[in-house]
């Protein structure tokens, strides 16, 4: 399988450019529809069915609009579209996740929406994520979808052992070794990724920097008190050892939805998945909860998602083409649309109908959005998870110590905001 990967990343690069119009795409006519490129960066086999479908319902009801679709890898898009937009040839739109909205909205790539159509009905989304799609005042991006982290558990496991959703890192262990004793199977499987050891900061009433003092905070005591908690979870009765390999994530996913492991953390872009799963035939068998609190008692997960922004190379006719179009997806009805058939999380109120709040999934999420955590408003602040991301696998993997990991991660954030003091 992987031999094929050098030639077909070569293949997709070239695509994708050639799909980048930038304002400039070759099959509009004078007297014809101007046609912009969307770069969606969602699950090309869970999610894309239904924003293509809607683009058809776009463009039915839009006859001087078509819309280029193609489904870029997510890992992939914040790398491919900085390189577009720097060389003039980014596409019009772009499925932009929070926290490469502002750094992009830095650099200049994005237009300001303030007075658009694309923010006809600002009104209506949630406040806290219209803050996160601003920069310097202005706003650069609609929200699409929304998420946080929580604790997914298996009910039937967590009641053969007798146990309940921990509210503690403490209880999780103790649940963990019960659910073990009882069932054979191990109660929890942590992630080394940065992200979601994230939420181990937030129970320590930290974060990665201090952004108001412009300090780096990812290696002060409450960060490696959090990070200690986060580590102490890989070894122990019924905790699940770290995974370090390049698949963690698919093997802690399929492990969970298959039964062999109760409980996990994370997002609701993966709720699809989960009911795909034997242990989830029953919907009602997912458990959702708020991720267990640190040692102050706080609990919490980032607050995610992704925007839909215009890119600002494009000419005139292509961006007003581009703001109807962010309009039309983020609007109520679209936004209903993508959460019944995807499972995701809305960005205004008025899109959770009934029907919606009656998705469990959706509805599990929606109780644990009220601890999500905002990011701060600095640029490069998804960028100084690069560096944990390296340097976490390595301290799970018992090949650094704890101490040593992050040392090396504080003195290559601070490359990242120099401006920032240790």
């Amino acid at each position: 399988m992987r031999r094929g990967i050098a030639a077909t990343a070569l293949v997709a690069s070239f695509a994708l450019a050639a799909t980048a119009c930038g304002g400039s795409d070759s099959g509009d006519k004078a007297d014809g529809p101007v046609t912009i490129t969307w770069w969606d960066t969602s699950n090309a086999t869970n999610e894309a069915p239904t924003y293509k479908a809607l683009i058809k319902d776009f463009e039915a009801a839009n006859k001087d609009v078509k819309v280029k679709y193609v489904n870029v890898q997510f890992d992939q898009a914040q790398n491919k579209f900085d390189t577009a937009a720097g060389a003039s040839g980014a596409p019009d739109v772009l499925r932009s996740e929070v926290g490469w909205t502002p750094a992009f909205a830095k650099k200049g790539y994005f237009l300001p929406l303030d007075g658009t159509e694309a923010l006809a009905d600002q009104a209506k989304f949630k406040s806290n994520l219209i803050e996160q799609a601003k920069y310097d005042g202005k706003t650069y991006g609609v929200p699409l979808v929304t998420d946080t982290l929580a604790l997914v558990y298996n009910k039937q496991l967590f009641a053969k052992a007798g146990v309940e959703a921990p509210k503690t890192w403490d209880e999780l262990k103790a649940a963990a070794a019960t659910i073990k004793a009882k069932t054979g199977v191990d109660g929890y499987w942590g992630s080394t990724q940065a992200y979601y050891a994230q939420t181990f900061l937030y129970g320590e009433g930290t974060d990665t920097v201090d952004a108001s003092a412009k300090k780096i905070t990812v290696n002060s005591a409450a960060a490696k008190k959090g990070y200690g908690t986060w580590l102490s979870l890989f070894s122990g009765k019924g905790l699940h050892k770290a995974d370090t390999t390049a698949d963690a994530y698919a093997h802690i996913q399929d492990a969970f939805v298959n039964g062999k492991v109760a409980a996990i953390i994370q997002g609701p872009w993966e709720i699809t998945n989960f009911y795909k799963g034997s242990a989830f035939a029953d919907k009602a068998n997912l458990g959702i909860a708020t991720v267990p609190a640190g040692s102050t008692g706080k609990a919490g997960a980032p607050t995610g998602g992704h925007n839909l922004s215009v890119y600002a190379g494009s000419d005139a006719a292509h961006q007003k083409a581009a703001l109807k179009f962010v309009n039309f997806m983020t609007s109520a009805k679209s936004q209903s649309t993508i959460a019944l058939k995807n499972s995701t999380l809305p960005t205004r109120d008025d899109a959770y109908t009934d029907q919606v709040k009656a998705d469990p999934g959706i509805a599990g999420y929606g109780t644990v959005l009220a601890a999500a955590q905002p990011r701060p408003a600095l640029p490069e602040y998804s960028s100084l998870w690069g560096p944990l991301d390296t340097e976490l696998p390595k301290v799970a993997g018992g090949k650094e110590s704890l101490d040593k990991g992050l040392s090396n991660a504080e003195t290559a954030i601070a490359k990242l905001v120099p401006d920032f003091s240790k």
